[in-house]
C-alpha cells in the first residue's frame, strides 16, 4: 500500500491549479490507508483544510438519502415496483408534457404511473429546473414563485416541493429515460411520509448517530459556523473568486431539507458512511443495511433505452443504480476499478467510491464551481486502484 502515496503529490497538482485546498480519505478492509489535506478551507484569511473543516457536499447528499429509502424498503414499507401515488397521492394521474406535429407542447396523461423505483433511478420524469423542455421552464417558473415567498423559509419543506413538482407535467412518460433531476428530493418526502418523522431525525436517528457521524447536517450550528469551508468560483484565468450567493439553503432559519443536494459533512463522517457500504452494510459493529440491498443498490437499472440518456461523458463505462454510478464496463470507460464499484459526487467537487468486492472505499473533498471532476475524480481512481495488493 505505500504506493497509495502517489495521492500525495496528485492533490497538490490539484490545489495548484484549481481549488483553493482539498482532502482525501481511504480505506481498505477496515483500515485508514490515507489521508491527506492540502491548502486552505478559507483562501483570504489563510485558514487550512484539516479534519474539522466541513463541505457542502451537494449530490452526494443523494446516496445518502437512497440508502435511508432503501432501509425502509429492507423494513416492507414499500417494494420498488410500487406505484408512488400509494404513497404521495399527489402523484396520481400523472400528465406529461409532449410536441404535437406543429411543434407546440401540450399537455396528455402519461402512459404508466412513476413507480418508487423511477425516484431511485431518475426514470420518473421529473426534472430540475431548465430551458431545455417545456416541463423544466415550468419547474423553473415555479421555483423562482417559490423563492420570492422564501422557498428557505419556515413553511418551506420537501413535502411541500414534492406537492409542487407533482403539480407540473413530467418531461417524459415514467420509466422511458434517464434525467436527472428532484427524483430523490421527492424520495425524501417519501422517507417523512413512511416514517413518520421528520427526514432530518430519520437520517440522524438511523445513519448519522450511529456511525458517529457528528457532523452531518442539512444546517451548520451556530457553534460550528467558523469550521465550514469557503466556496470559490474559478475564473477562467485561473483566479479563485469567493462565492456568496449559495448557502441561503444552510441558513439557521431554513426548514429545506433537500434529498438531492442538501448535507454538509465533514472527511471523517463521510468516510464512515461510504466504508459502511464498501463493508457489507455495516462499520465497528453496527449495523446499518443489508449486503444484498447494497448489491442491489449497486447493480445497473438502466436498460438501453435509458442508457441514451446517460450519456455524460466523464462516467464512460458506468451503468446507474439505486441512486449511484456503478462500473458495468471498465474498458468502455478506461478505467482500472472493479465491476460494480458505485458511488457518486456533489456540484463542488466532492466525490466518493464504493468497491463492496475490495471493501474499498474513497472520499474527496473540495469546494470549487467549475469543479473540475472529470479531470480529477477519473485519476484518484486510478492511483487508488493501482495501489491495492
Amino acid at each position: 500500500m505505500h504506493t497509495m502515496q502517489r495521492l500525495h503529490p496528485l492533490l497538490k497538482s490539484f490545489v495548484e491549479k484549481g481549488p483553493a485546498g482539498c482532502s482525501l480519505a481511504v480505506m481498505h478492509q477496515g483500515k485508514l490507508v490515507f489521508e491527506d489535506y492540502v491548502g486552505f478551507a478559507d483562501k483570504d484569511l489563510q485558514k487550512p483544510v484539516t479534519e474539522e473543516t466541513i463541505f457542502r457536499i451537494y449530490s452526494m447528499t443523494k446516496v445518502v438519502t437512497c440508502t435511508a429509502a432503501l432501509m425502509l424498503y429492507e423494513r416492507g414499507y414499500f417494494l420498488l415496483n410500487d406505484p408512488l401515488e400509494e404513497y404521495l397521492p399527489e402523484f396520481k394521474n400523472p400528465s406529461v408534457y409532449r410536441l404535437n406535429e406543429q411543434g407546440e407542447w401540450i399537455v396528455t396523461p402519461a402512459k404508466k404511473s412513476i413507480l418508487v423505483k423511477d425516484l431511485f433511478t431518475m426514470t420518473s420524469g421529473l426534472t430540475y429546473g431548465g430551458e431545455g423542455d417545456e416541463s423544466e421552464r415550468q419547474v423553473s417558473k415555479a421555483l423562482s414563485e417559490l423563492n420570492d415567498r422564501d422557498m428557505y423559509g419556515e413553511k418551506a419543506t420537501v413535502r411541500n416541493l414534492s406537492k409542487l413538482l407533482a403539480s407540473i407535467p413530467l418531461a417524459f412518460d415514467p420509466g422511458s429515460q434517464w434525467r436527472y433531476g428532484f427524483s430523490h428530493d421527492v424520495l425524501g418526502a417519501l422517507i417523512e411520509v413512511l416514517s413518520g418523522k421528520s427526514f432530518s431525525d430519520f437520517l440522524n436517528e438511523e445513519i448519522f448517530k450511529p456511525l458517529e457521524m457528528l457532523d452531518t447536517f442539512f444546517k451548520v450550528p451556530d457553534d460550528k459556523q467558523h469550521r465550514l469551508a469557503a466556496i470559490y468560483d474559478r475564473s477562467e484565468d485561473g483566479v479563485l473568486i469567493r462565492n456568496e450567493s449559495m448557502d441561503r439553503q444552510f441558513h439557521p432559519n431554513s426548514t429545506f431539507e433537500s434529498g438531492g443536494a442538501g448535507l454538509l459533512s465533514t472527511l471523517k463522517d463521510f468516510s464512515n458512511f461510504s466504508h459502511m457500504l464498501a463493508n457489507g452494510g455495516e462499520l465497528n459493529g453496527v449495523k446499518i443495511i443489508g449486503k444484498n440491498t447494497i448489491s442491489l443498490m449497486g447493480t445497473n437499472h438502466l436498460q438501453s433505452e435509458q442508457m441514451k440518456q446517460y450519456n455524460w461523458d466523464y462516467l464512460a463505462g458506468y451503468g446507474y443504480g439505486l441512486g449511484v454510478r456503478t462500473m458495468i464496463d471498465p474498458a468502455v470507460g478506461g478505467l482500472n476499478s472493479s465491476i460494480g464499484e458505485f458511488g457518486w459526487s456533489g456540484l463542488a467537487g466532492t466525490w466518493m467510491l464504493v468497491d463492496p468486492k475490495e471493501k474499498l472505499s474513497a472520499v474527496y473533498m473540495q469546494q470549487m464551481l467549475p469543479n473540475f471532476e472529470a479531470y480529477h475524480q477519473p485519476r484518484l481512481r486510478a492511483v487508488i486502484y493501482g495501489a491495492l495488493n
